[in-house]
């Protein structure tokens, strides 16, 4: 599925469309809706990059077995374990 995000939406923002889609995944990761891993991912980044986009931001990281889990499924899925 692909998300269309009007014109408007962007300018109202007052974002470029990258920054946005930071903000989203951002967003979305401290809703506890994606994994760091999937969220470092989405974005195109290493999972240290993430957290360090977070630290700047004061984002405390959350991180449970399931999420363990799922990144070392990412890990695999790339052939990284």
């Amino acid at each position: 599925m692909s998300l269309i995000i009007s014109d408007d939406i962007v300018k109202a923002s007052g974002l470029s469309e990258d920054k946005l889609l930071i903000e989203v995944i951002l967003m979305l990761f401290q809703q506890e809706k994606i994994s760091l891993g999937k969220a470092a991912e989405l974005l195109n980044i290493s999972q240290i990059s993430f957290q360090k986009l977070m630290a700047e931001r004061g984002i405390n990281i959350h991180y449970d077995v399931e999420e363990l889990q799922e990144d070392i499924q990412h890990l695999k899925t790339k052939g990284w374990l």
